[in-house]
C-alpha cells in the first residue's frame, strides 16, 4: 500500500516568531515566504517593477509555471471561510477542515462546505482568471498550480490539461470510506435537500441564519446527507484536501516531471504568500531550473526576498495580469473579453 511521504502532507510551516494566518484553503501560512534565495542580498537589491521589461521576458519565454492562491479570487468578491476572528459560527473554521471533524459531526462539516460552495457559485471569475486562462491557451508549455478550491479558474475556461488543483475542489465529492468513488464537477446547489439552509440568499443588510452562532444549527439526520452510490455504505465528503491528508501523489509526480523536462523561464507567484508545503517547494524547484520569479501581490512584504533579476508587481491580480500578458493574449476589456 502506498503511504504518502510526510513532506507531501498538507501541513503548517513552523514560523517561530513570524505571524501565522490562514489562507482560503484553510492552510496555515506565514506572512513571510519560506522560499528564499540569497536573503541578505535580496533585501538590499530591489526587484524589477517594469511592465515593459516583463512583457519582453514573457515574449521570449518558452516554459512558464504559475502558482496561485487566494489573491487570485479577491476581485471576485469571494469571502474567505475564516470570518471575523477566524470563526465560522462559534467554531474555528480550520477545526472543521479535518477528517476527524467529519467523522464526529458530518452534518456540521457539510453545512460549512455547502455554504462555501454556494458562495463560490455566486461569485464570477475575474479578469485575473481570464488572463491566466488566455495565457494557458496561447502558450504551448504552460502549467498553473492553483491552491484555490473555488472552481473559478475552470469556469474562466482555463484548459484542464494546463491546470492542477493542488487542494482539490469544492465541487468534487468523494467517498469518505475511500472506496474510490468520485463525483466530479457537481454544481448542484444545495448538494442535497437537507443542506438547503446553506444555499439561501439574504439581503446584504441581513445575516444568513446559518452564520449566526445564536441561531441553532438546523437538525440534519445522517441518512439525509449525501451517500456513496458505489459502496452504498459510506458518506460522500467534500473533495478538498483536509489537514493531515496527503495531496494527490500522481498529480504531484506529474508536476515534478513537467519541471524536470527542461529550463523553466518564468515562475509566476500570484496572490499567495507561498508558505504552505508542498506548494511552496515548487518555487525553489523552478528557481533551480533557471526561473525568474515574478510575484503579483498587494502585500509589499512579498518583495523582500526577491533578487534584482526577479519582478514584483504590487496590487490586485485582476488589474495587473491583463496588463502583464497583453503582448501575448491581446487587450482585455473590463469584462474579461479579448478585443
Amino acid at each position: 500500500m502506498y503511504h504518502t511521504p510526510r513532506s507531501l502532507l498538507l501541513r503548517p510551516i513552523s514560523a517561530s516568531s513570524h505571524l501565522m494566518v490562514t489562507d482560503s484553503t484553510g492552510s496555515f501560512v506565514s506572512r513571510r515566504p519560506i522560499w528564499t534565495r540569497h536573503m541578505a542580498y535580496a533585501q538590499t537589491m530591489a526587484p524589477r517593477t517594469s511592465v515593459d521589461e516583463f512583457k519582453e521576458l514573457l515574449n521570449s519565454s518558452n516554459r512558464v509555471l504559475a502558482l496561485c492562491g487566494a489573491g487570485l479570487s479577491a476581485a471576485s468578491g469571494l469571502p474567505t471561510f475564516r470570518g471575523a476572528g477566524g470563526l465560522w459560527r462559534n467554531h474555528q473554521a480550520t477545526s472543521l477542515a479535518t477528517p476527524e471533524a467529519f467523522e464526529d459531526e458530518p452534518a456540521l462539516v457539510w453545512l460549512f462546505y455547502a455554504w462555501r460552495r454556494h458562495m463560490a457559485l455566486r461569485a464570477k471569475p475575474n479578469r485575473a482568471h481570464y488572463a491566466l486562462a488566455e495565457l494557458a491557451k496561447k502558450s504551448d508549455d504552460f502549467l498553473c498550480l492553483s491552491q484555490n478550491v473555488d472552481g473559478l479558474s475552470p469556469r474562466a475556461g482555463h484548459p484542464e490539461s494546463k491546470l492542477r488543483l493542488l487542494h482539490g475542489s469544492l465541487f468534487d465529492n468523494k467517498c469518505f470510506d475511500e472506496c474510490g468513488y468520485v463525483d466530479r464537477d457537481n454544481l448542484n446547489d444545495p448538494v442535497c435537500p437537507a443542506l438547503a439552509p446553506a444555499a439561501e440568499d439574504y439581503p446584504p443588510d441581513k445575516t444568513l441564519p446559518l452564520l449566526d452562532p445564536n441561531v441553532a444549527v438546523p437538525p440534519i439526520m445522517i441518512e439525509d446527507l449525501p451517500h456513496c452510490p458505489n459502496c452504498k455504505s459510506g458518506l460522500l465528503r467534500p473533495g478538498v484536501v483536509w489537514f493531515g491528508e496527503g495531496l494527490d501523489s500522481l498529480m504531484l509526480m506529474e508536476v515534478d516531471n513537467w519541471i524536470m523536462l527542461g529550463r523553466v523561464d518564468i515562475m509566476l507567484v500570484i496572490g499567495t504568500a507561498a508558505a504552505v508545503y508542498p506548494a511552496a517547494g515548487y518555487i525553489r524547484k523552478a528557481q533551480r531550473k533557471g526561473a525568474i520569479v515574478v510575484v503579483v501581490n498587494p502585500d509589499p512584504d512579498s518583495a523582500e526576498v526577491l533578487s534584482q533579476n526577479d519582478f514584483f508587481f504590487q496590487g490586485d491580480a485582476a488589474e495587473i495580469l491583463p496588463r502583464l500578458f497583453e503582448g501575448v493574449i491581446g487587450k482585455m476589456d473590463e469584462h474579461g473579453q479579448i478585443s
